[in-house]
């Protein structure tokens, strides 16, 4: 469910910003995306900020410390971490703004690209020595045979949510933004849940798997293990579809769906 979102910044959460960062000058609210109570341009006397942050008795506040964690690992592929607060309530990062849109995830656009780089940069780092969910374990509900269960298996570090609102296209190239499900796993897994989203902006099963074979772990992807994500992701998106009162999950539910039965019948 989307987290209610403050249209102003509280004062309590004004004078931990101007704690760590000095004087606030101008505030802008950020309406994209869905899982922070605070998302927002911040101009301080010494720099600009994306904050965002969720009360500390938030059940999604563990997603943010995820973020905080792996903001010193990510350089180069999101924005720079300037600082973690936890205090009086409140739970707040404050990142590097960087000027851009979100991406286009359109069969023409010319943002894929960009992403496509980037992607490739993050399957390359090393993966963070800290304590972050497997693969297996997040979809471990959505399985009927435990056996699936060993194609996720894997060590590199997955963004694993590739909304296009998740993806800044900068002057400089792609920037991942909101790490909270990052996860451990095969690293097939990003590309091809990232196809999902693909499809639902208007992508054949095709088209998705054309653009997620740019990726270099995708020749790696074993049929029976994109199999088997194709029906953890089907039986996912219908679960998430079904308890959603939005509309929001439908398209990816229909994504979901059309990859699986393309598979099937490439079988």
């Amino acid at each position: 469910m989307p987290t209610l979102r403050f249209t102003q910044l509280p004062d309590t959460v004004l004078r931990l910003i101007e704690k760590s960062s000095g004087p606030v000058i101008d505030t802008e609210t950020i309406n994209t995306g869905l899982n922070s109570a605070i998302a927002a341009r911040v101009q301080t006397a010494q720099r600009t900020l994306f904050v965002k942050g969720l009360p500390l008795d938030h059940p999604r506040v563990r997603t943010q410390q995820r973020e905080a964690d792996l903001g010193p690992h990510l350089k180069g592929i999101g924005p720079a971490l300037h600082w973690h607060i936890q205090e009086d309530g409140w739970s707040l990062l404050g990142f590097e703004y960087v000027p851009g849109h979100h991406a286009d995830f359109a069969p023409a656009s010319l943002d894929l690209p960009a992403l496509t780089a980037t992607m490739t940069r993050l399957a390359a780092l090393p993966t963070p020595p800290l304590e972050l969910k497997s693969m297996a374990h997040r979809l471990r509900t959505y399985v009927d045979d435990p056996a699936d269960l060993t194609w996720f298996a894997g060590n590199r570090l997955l963004h694993t949510e590739w909304n296009p609102h998740n993806i800044l296209i900068t002057s400089h190239g792609a920037l991942l933004v909101d790490w909270g499900w990052a996860s451990t796993g095969a690293p097939w897994i990003d590309p091809a849940l990232w196809l999902l989203w693909l499809i639902a902006h208007g992508h054949t099963p095709q088209q998705a798997e054309t653009a997620a074979a740019a990726h270099p772990a995708w020749k790696d992807a074993p049929p029976q293990g994109l199999n088997a994500l194709a029906r953890a992701q089907q039986r996912l998106w219908d679960s998430i579809a079904a308890q959603s009162p939005d509309d929001w999950a439908n398209p990816m539910q229909q994504a979901a769906t059309a990859w699986h039965q393309h598979l099937q019948t490439q079988s």
